[in-house]
């Protein structure tokens, strides 16, 4: 007697519906609009400490003229709130010139750092703006010519980032706000 092996249409409907529960299951676990989220403030982190160098490297070739006082932030958008969100002392302001929104690195930008003056060039060929850049989510950067010191901050939104996540960034960074990512060489500003 010859029995054909195979399967039957009942076998294979039970695993496709079986591989679909498993599919959402796995979906709903790794939850994309937060994986998107976490991808956005990895980006935050890597913009602002790029700028880091870039201003550090532009203070130690000798630069030292800042064209920011100490009770002025400047932000990537021109949505941002009084102290740049917060982000900055009770002192700062927000700029509101237009030009501090632009991503030029020649000192007309949004970070007022001639970066072309530094004697190997300037160290990127656009500053970068947040993902969003909001009236909530955007990057803000105070200087003072009295220490030549700075800081760069943002707002992380993802749970894992945010203050208290797994990941948090926001309050182990030394800073003096908890609620923002900070970092340069000032963290009090």
């Amino acid at each position: 007697m010859n029995k054909q092996k195979g399967f039957t249409l009942i076998e294979l409907l039970v695993v496709i519906a079986i591989v679909a529960v498993l599919s959402v299951v796995v979906i709903l676990t790794l939850n994309p609009a937060e994986l998107l989220k976490q991808a956005r403030d990895s980006n935050r982190v890597s913009d602002l400490s790029t700028i880091k160098s870039a201003v550090s490297l532009y203070l130690a070739d000798g630069q030292t003229s800042w064209t920011s006082s100490n009770t002025v932030c400047y932000a990537t958008t021109s949505s941002a709130p009084t102290r740049c969100g917060g982000y900055f002392g009770a002192t700062f302001v927000t700029t509101s010139t237009g030009s501090a929104t632009t991503t030029n690195t020649n000192g007309t930008g949004w970070v007022p750092v001639n970066f072309a003056a530094i004697s190997s060039g300037a160290p990127f060929s656009l500053l970068p703006k947040d993902p969003i850049n909001n009236g909530t989510y955007f990057y803000g950067f105070a200087a003072t010519s009295t220490y030549n010191a700075f800081k760069l901050a943002a707002n992380m939104e993802s749970i894992r980032y945010s203050n208290g996540g797994s990941g948090d960034v926001e309050t182990t960074d030394g800073g003096t706000v908890t609620t923002v990512y900070e970092t340069g060489s000032m963290l009090t500003l």
